[in-house]
This record gives C-alpha cells, sequence and structure tokens, in this order.
C-alpha cells in the first residue's frame, strides 16, 4: 500500500449502501473463518508461551529471565542479549522487503482502509526474532508478537476462503483482539484496544467478531494455560474520597511520564539510524546496552512481568524503584529502538506500576502512614494511566488493569485517572505509540465525531 492513500477530508461524501445481503451458506462459512483465526491465536499464544518456559527451565535453569540474569556471571549479562539482538536482526533483514504496513500499525491500516496485506511470513519471521530477543534478556515484551500473529490468521484465512473486502477487514480485527485476549487473559480489553486503538470508532461490523474471537481465545488460553488475573487477585479500599484528587494526580504524572517515554523512543530510533551501522550490528548494540545496565540491574531483562508483580506483593524501597523506572525505560528504548521485533506493551505497564509505586512513597512521606492507600493500589491505577498516556486509549487501559486485577472496587481511580492522562496526553502530543509509527511513514490518522476515521498524508 502507498502511503497516500485517505478517505478523503471531512465533507459528508456520498450516501451511504446498504450492506451486503448473503445467504446462509456464506455465514457459515464465516462463523466457520472466525473460530479458526480464534483457535490459531490462542494456540500460537500458549505455544509462544510453551517455548519461552522451555527455554527458561531447560537453557537456564531458572523459573523465569530476571532470575536467570541474577545468577549470571556478568560478562555473560551482556554478551547474551547482543547475541539475541544480533539473532534477532538477521530476521528483521528477512522481512525487509515486505511490502505493507507491518505491527499494530499495520494492523490499523488493514482493518480501516482495506488496501494492506498482512503478510503471515513476515509475522513468523518476526515471531521468531521476537523469541530469540525475549529469551536472551531483550528488554521487550511477548505481546507484540501474539497481537500481529491473530491479526495475519485473520489476513490469511480470509484470502484463503476468499471472503469480501469487508469481511476480511472485521477477521482481521477479530483476529487481533483474539491475539491480545490470549496475551493477557483480558478478553474485554481486547475488544476494547481493537474499537479504541485499531479502528477509532466504534463499528458493529468490528465489535461482534472480537467479541466472539476475544471469548474464544481466552477460554482456550485459559484451558491450557491457565485462569485467573496474571497478576493475582487484588483488594482496593479508600482511605477518604479525598484520595481520588490523588489519583488525578497520578494521571497528570503518567501523561507527562508517558510523552517522555515515546519522546525517549524516538529519540533512540533517531539514534540508531544515525550511527549507520547494519541492521544486525544495530540490534545487537541494543542488546549490548540492555545487557550492560543487567550487570548492575538485572530486573531489566525481559518484558517486566516478574518485578511488576513482586512490585504488586511487596513494598519496595523508593530509590530501587525510581532507579528500576529509569533503567527499564533506557533498556525498553534500546531494544525497540535498536529494532529488534517484539512488544512494548507489557513494558509500558511495567512504567507505570513503577510511577505509581514512587508516587505512593510520596504521598506517605507527606501525609504519613496510613493516610494514603497501600502501594499495590498506586501501582494498579499507574499501570493504567501509562498505558492511556501512551495509547490513547482510556476505556481499554481501565478495563485491562481492572481484569488483570479482577477488583471492582478499583473501576472509579481506574476511570478517573486514564480519563485524566489521556487528555493530557493528547495536549502534549497528538499522536499515541501505535499512531506515530503511521505518522513516519507519512500516514496521519485522524478520528472525528463523525465515525470515520480520515487518513492525511
Amino acid at each position: 500500500m502507498t502511503t497516500d492513500a485517505r478517505l478523503d477530508d471531512l465533507s459528508p461524501g456520498p450516501a451511504p449502501t446498504l450492506p451486503p445481503v448473503r445467504g446462509p451458506r456464506e455465514s457459515i462459512r464465516y462463523l466457520g473463518a472466525l473460530a479458526l483465526v480464534s483457535l490459531g491465536a490462542a494456540g500460537f499464544a500458549v505455544a509462544f508461551r510453551w517455548a519461552l518456559a522451555l527455554a527458561f527451565t531447560y537453557a537456564y535453569r531458572a523459573p523465569d529471565i530476571v532470575t536467570a540474569f541474577e545468577r549470571m556471571p556478568f560478562a555473560l549479562r551482556v554478551a547474551l542479549p547482543a547475541t539475541g539482538g544480533l539473532l534477532a536482526g538477521f530476521t528483521v533483514l528477512a522481512t525487509m522487503r515486505a511490502t505493507g504496513g507491518q505491527g499494530v500499525g499495520g494492523v490499523m491500516e488493514a482493518v480501516v482502509l482495506g488496501r494492506v496485506r498482512i503478510s503471515m511470513r513476515t509475522t513468523l519471521f518476526k515471531s521468531l526474532g521476537a523469541y530469540l530477543a525475549i529469551v536472551s534478556g531483550g528488554s521487550i515484551g511477548r505481546e507484540g508478537p501474539l497481537i500481529q500473529f491473530g491479526g495475519s490468521t485473520g489476513s490469511l484465512v480470509a484470502r484463503m476462503l476468499r471472503l469480501d473486502d469487508e469481511r476480511s477487514r472485521t477477521l482481521i480485527a477479530a483476529g487481533t483482539a483474539a491475539g491480545f485476549a490470549a496475551a493477557y487473559n483480558t478478553p474485554l480489553a481486547a475488544v476494547l484496544f481493537v474499537l479504541e486503538v485499531v479502528t477509532g470508532v466504534v463499528a458493529l461490523e468490528a465489535i461482534l467478531p472480537a467479541i466472539v474471537a476475544s471469548a474464544i481465545a481466552t477460554a482456550v488460553t485459559r484451558a491450557l494455560a491457565g485462569g485467573g488475573p496474571i497478576y493475582g487477585l487484588r483488594t482496593f479500599t479508600f482511605r477518604s474520597s479525598w484520595e481520588l484528587l490523588a489519583y488525578a494526580v497520578l494521571g497528570v504524572l503518567a501523561a507527562l511520564t508517558g510523552q517522555g517515554f515515546m519522546r525517549l523512543l524516538a529519540a533512540g530510533e533517531a539514534f540508531f539510524a544515525k550511527t549507520t551501522l547494519p541492521t544486525v550490528a544495530r540490534t545487537a548494540l541494543g542488546g549490548a546496552i540492555v545487557g550492560a545496565i543487567a550487570i548492575a540491574i538485572p530486573r531489566v531483562t525481559g518484558n517486566g512481568y516478574e518485578p511488576l508483580n513482586a512490585m504488586l506483593n511487596t513494598p519496595v524501597p523508593f530509590a530501587i524503584v525510581l532507579t528500576l523506572l529509569v533503567a527499564k525505560a533506557v533498556a525498553t528504548t534500546a531494544s525497540v529502538s535498536s529494532g529488534s521485533p517484539g512488544g512494548v506493551f507489557t513494558p509500558t505497564l511495567f512504567l507505570g506500576a513503577a510511577l505509581g509505586a514512587c508516587f505512593e512513597h510520596v504521598l506517605r512521606a507527606i501525609f504519613g502512614v496510613g493516610s494514603v492507600g497501600d502501594v499495590g493500589a498506586y501501582a494498579l491505577v499507574g499501570m493504567a494511566a501509562m498505558t492511556a498516556a501512551t495509547t490513547h486509549a482510556p476505556l481499554m487501559a481501565a478495563v485491562l488493569v481492572f481484569e488483570l486485577s479482577a477488583d471492582y472496587a478499583i473501576v472509579l481511580p481506574l476511570l478517573l485517572a486514564t480519563s485524566v492522562a489521556v487528555s493530557l496526553s493528547r495536549r502534549l502530543g497528538p499522536d499515541s505509540i501505535y499512531t506515530s509509527e503511521l505518522t513516519r511513514r507519512g500516514v496521519r490518522w485522524v478520528v472525528n465525531l463523525g465515525g470515520r476515521t480520515v487518513v492525511k498524508p
């Protein structure tokens, strides 16, 4: 697809046409395709998780990547991520001639415009690269390959069954939702991810398949990989109604930090581009930077799940949390900006949790012990606010953390903090972490109140 494609301007345009009439046989074929895409996305997610677990168990003799790095000699902490980045760079080279968009940006173009083909071959190569980067300690998330594989499966099945353009696009959207649901065990947030991030509008044609696909993928993932919130059950309580003001302030801080993180990623990309190094050398350098940080702070490796979970369960000193916040942002920038494939979503959750924990420490120092909620509550709200600030998707972020924690009482602070974070973040920068990818390619993504997504060159 060329990047100067557009959906005209904001003028009313021609009268809408009625949807095509489809027979029962075609509807049954589409429902079968939807089930196939859902099962494929869930199966890939489970297999990817198992492959990571096998590497940790048999290669490292450790339950996770953080524990493995804590046991490693210093030299290996640098060499291993550099080697993983080098190998991931070769997988990137294998996809450099691919046409059309990839990642979430490519999915957005494919679903809204219907003019982008999502290549399964490219997806598999990037998934392999992400796997190599993750098992070697890269500071990236596993959700990227899972989301992209879901969308690619939708695109592949649609082509195989020769579905029309509308149903092809909804199948890609459904596969994306299935991949997200399988990654986080959060079906509602998966639907909102498609609606708020991918389409930018509430389209009935997209929401119904996304709901079905999310439900199927979540059920399969829970049956094979275990159910329940991935960060455990939480119990939230208000100390006083004035605490809502604190959560609003946390939303402001998340917007500032989220914008700072996105600009750090952009600066990292500019830095690696200026090095004029070959692709594999850039990804190796990014891995080496992560390894150098891991000499002193091994918890920067991986997607951040382990230290985040520990932060929710036990108090961590302020100095350590603040150090982790800065170090993880730099390490993730080194991994992602150098070109290693993988996701930035889960590392963003970690940054938000660390921000929330730091904020709770400050409040406790000012107002005293017992005057504010526990650190886990602020970490959870920080996760949602930071995610909202970077994705510009407040409902998705709030529902995601609600599903991750299974605590209804935290919904009010979540909605308040995410709304504040998105409102300020949009004023500071119009692009989200995903639309910025499109902007760099010359595509301008705008959503208006008429329910139309406008793409301008």
